[in-house]
């Protein structure tokens, strides 16, 4: 491998990453164009490992906004991340898979969801502050992305999310 191609393999390997991390941080965010922006035009994504749905990214992203108000506060993390390049003999291709394990804190939105006296100021929903709960749904699990090089740069073709445990309410 010469220098140059190690270089742009590197190049690869952050611009991916660079993703993944965009991938959390706009579900977290509730963003969801930033969201719908880092899918390719036929992107998909696959929740059903985890109790969700499977379908378009663009329906996803709608499906997501729905579902994500009972959980106001989350914050994924996305850990040990082993991205394989595709090898064109030496040179990296433009397809690339990542698996990533994840742990996903939410504090759930106990107004929304019929909460009791313990329900948390508004614009606090239980944000982890003196004497509000900490997060009390948790899950932990493995992604795996697929993802493809494109004109903006590289774009998730699928994602597919394989809870492996859950921590819930009176669990």
């Amino acid at each position: 491998m010469t220098q140059r191609v190690a270089l742009a393999t590197v190049m690869d390997r952050l611009a991916i990453d660079a993703v993944i991390t965009g991938y959390a941080v706009a579900v977290d965010d509730g963003a969801w164009s930033d969201y719908g922006a880092l899918f390719t035009p036929d992107g998909r994504a696959d929740y059903r490992g985890a109790g969700g749905v499977e379908g378009p990214a663009d329906e996803i992203a709608r499906w997501l906004a729905e579902t994500m108000r009972l959980f106001p506060v989350r914050q994924h993390l996305i850990v040990n991340r082993r991205i394989d390049l595709e090898d064109l003999g030496g040179y990296t291709g433009d397809r690339a898979e990542v698996r990533a394990d994840y742990l996903n804190p939410m504090c759930l939105d106990r107004k929304a969801a019929g909460g009791g006296p313990d329900t948390a100021p508004a614009g606090e929903a239980d944000s982890g502050r003196a004497g509000i709960a900490t997060p009390d749904f948790v899950t932990g699990g493995r992604y795996t992305f697929e993802l493809r090089r494109a004109e903006p740069g590289w774009l998730i073709r699928t994602v597919t999310v394989h809870e492996k445990w859950r921590r819930a309410p009176g669990a």
